[in-house]
């Protein structure tokens, strides 16, 4: 029941019991006027027949004293009292008017008559006495008749004080016991109006509003701080109290669900960092190592509760490679063939146990279970360049899951980058390659060769250098037109790409000139690799459509720093030693010249 329907029910409740006990009191009230009354119509009454009694008697007396002393003044106040005396209806009328019952009043009336006949009597002897018969006088008033009638009066008179008494007596105790009980009943009334008051002051304000009051001030208190793990009061009841708990606990989900949003904005907003982040140190990316390290140390932090791998297609294998992962991945192979996964066949994510279910990608190792996997294919400009793959962590619990749109966004970033730096790299091989060789050009010469020779300068390792010059090339040009020389070249720089190995460098000097650099290589092994290049060269027997070119030959100058010369001067010093060849005849490897030492030829 609401507070204001129990409270308008009190209130009604006090309003009918006052309203009782005031009535009760009242007639309580008029129960003991009534009381009063009686009793002052028993005095009243008394009074009356008191007055009869003492009238009658007074002219008994009066007359008695009149006959036996013969003194005219009791005779004056005989007659005087005898007017007093009114007849016996207007007695009877004035009585019944002071209250008195008709058996009281019939009572009166007899000590009435008996008193109206001592007054004939009474003036029978006057008038005997009158007349002088003096003894006749006496005889009727000092008579024993006389006497009796006197009794008969006093009697009756007794008789009705004593009716009187019993009348009043029990009008009295009427009254009494209406009044105890009109008086009772105003106390049980106002007894119960003070209970029902402290019932309302203890189950009503107290238990029902002041207790749960308090409990909700101080969730209310923690809520208004923010502390949403204040749990409001489980109050069942359905008032005002009830209401106001509901509606705090609605606030409270409320304020729980604008917090989670907040997360959830928050949480949503550092992954928008992550991803600028690395979006703008991709951008930085100066080769694809740099793009697995960054991919490496930030996927696992933007989606933490899932493992991976990043692919990318060698279009030389016609295979996926994984070029690094996170987070232990175990159910899709580091190399399979592109037709092996489904994102890779249609261009589009791929995910198996998603929402819809789908095919699995026979890249997985599955073992016929459905596993949630999501593949990503890295797309850029219209071209596909690897794959980003994804899986749920057993260790992940109740992680909350990265949305599908930004994981879509990240390979859409990574895919960009990739096709940025094989742009790169080709718009650099385009820089710093010679087309026609294969070889790095003159360009990318400049570029390397300073930064290994000051090196080799600053840590006093060796550096040796081959210069070679194809001989008679230019009858090549002049005999079989210019393909056929570009032909000679491409073969001469596929012989220096094949005699090169790991950190060694060969170059397109300029027209058929060609330059070797090879660090940490003396001068004997130097000779060697000069004379494999020469005699490897010679060997090469060349057909240009259909016509035999004849025979290549070419001259090699070999310098080695410090041995010849300074790092710095080591390509002047193998030009001069491939200028010494020429002269000598070609077709041969000629030695830079020690310092302050003559010439040594080979071949």
């Amino acid at each position: 029941m609401r507070l204001a329907t129990i409270t308008n029910w009190a209130y009604g409740a006090t309003v009918v019991l006052t309203l009782l006990s005031g009535t009760t009191m009242i007639l309580a009230s008029n129960a003991q006027d009534r009381e009063r009354a009686a009793v002052e119509q028993r005095y009243l009454l008394d009074r009356g027949t008191s007055k009869l009694d003492e009238e009658v008697f007074a002219l008994s007396d009066q007359a008695r004293q009149y006959l036996n002393s013969g003194d005219p003044s009791y005779r004056v106040l005989y007659q005087h009292d005898a007017a007093a005396l009114a007849s016996v209806e207007r007695r009877i009328a004035q009585l019944g008017d002071a209250g008195a019952g008709p058996a009281e009043l019939h009572t009166l009336k007899e000590a009435i008559r008996w008193a109206d006949t001592l007054l004939d009597e009474q003036k029978a002897a006057l008038a005997a006495y009158d007349h002088g018969d003096v003894a006749q006088a006496r005889t009727i008033l000092f008579g024993g008749e006389y006497e009796r009638e006197l009794e008969r009066i006093r009697a009756q008179i007794e008789r009705f004080q004593q009716q009187l008494d019993q009348r009043t007596e029990a009008q009295v105790a009427s009254a009494a016991q209406v009044a105890r009980t009109w008086k009772t009943t105003s106390e049980i009334a106002l007894a119960i109006t003070g209970l029902l008051f402290l019932c309302v002051l203890y189950f009503i304000f107290k238990q029902r509003v002041l207790k749960p009051v308090v409990r909700l001030s101080d969730v209310v208190n923690r809520l208004a701080a923010q502390d949403y793990a204040a749990e409001p009061p489980n109050l069942t009841q359905i008032d005002e109290i009830g209401d106001m708990a509901q509606a705090i606990r609605v606030f409270r989900e409320n304020g729980l669900e604008r917090q989670r949003l907040q997360q959830e904005r928050d949480a949503d907003r550092m992954l928008r960092d992550l991803l600028s982040r690395m979006t703008q140190r991709m951008q930085g990316c100066n080769s694809l190592h740099d793009l697995e390290e960054i991919a490496r140390r930030f996927i696992p932090e933007i989606v933490p509760e899932l493992a991976g791998r990043l692919y990318l297609i060698d279009p030389a294998r016609n295979a996926v490679m994984e070029t690094c992962n996170w987070l232990y991945p175990k159910q899709s192979r580091p190399e399979f063939a592109p037709t092996s996964c489904w994102a890779l066949r249609r261009g589009l994510p791929h995910r198996p146990a998603g929402p819809t279910i789908d095919v699995p990608c026979d890249h997985l190792s599955h073992d016929g279970a459905m596993l949630d996997t999501l593949c990503l294919p890295l797309n850029a400009h219209g071209e596909t360049f690897g794959l980003l793959y994804f899986e749920r962590r057993q260790d992940a619990g109740d992680t909350r899951s990265t949305a599908e749109t930004y994981l879509t966004m990240l390979a859409e970033n990574i895919g960009l980058a990739v096709s940025n730096l094989r742009l790169r790299e080709r718009l650099r091989d385009m820089a710093m390659g010679d087309a026609l060789t294969g070889l790095a050009n003159r360009r990318q010469l400049d570029s390397s060769v300073g930064q290994i020779l000051s090196v080799a300068d600053q840590m006093g390792g060796i550096v040796s250098c081959l210069m070679i010059d194809v001989d008679h090339f230019k009858r090549f040009n002049d005999t079989f037109g210019h393909d056929a020389g570009d032909a000679v070249l491409q073969e001469v720089g596929a012989v220096l790409r094949g005699a090169v190995r790991d950190k060694e460098l060969a170059f397109r000097y300029g027209g058929e000139e060609f330059l070797v650099l090879l660090p940490r290589v003396d001068l004997a092994q130097a000779m060697e690799r000069a004379e494999l290049i020469r005699t490897r060269i010679f060997a090469l027997r060349l057909v240009h459509e259909g016509q035999q070119l004849g025979a290549v030959q070419a001259s090699v100058g070999v310098a080695t720093a410090p041995l010849h010369c300074a790092p710095g001067r080591l390509v002047q010093t193998a030009d001069a030693a491939l200028l010494r060849a020429k002269a000598q005849g070609r077709d041969r490897v000629v030695v830079a010249a020690q310092r302050n030492t003559p010439v040594v030829a080979a071949g």
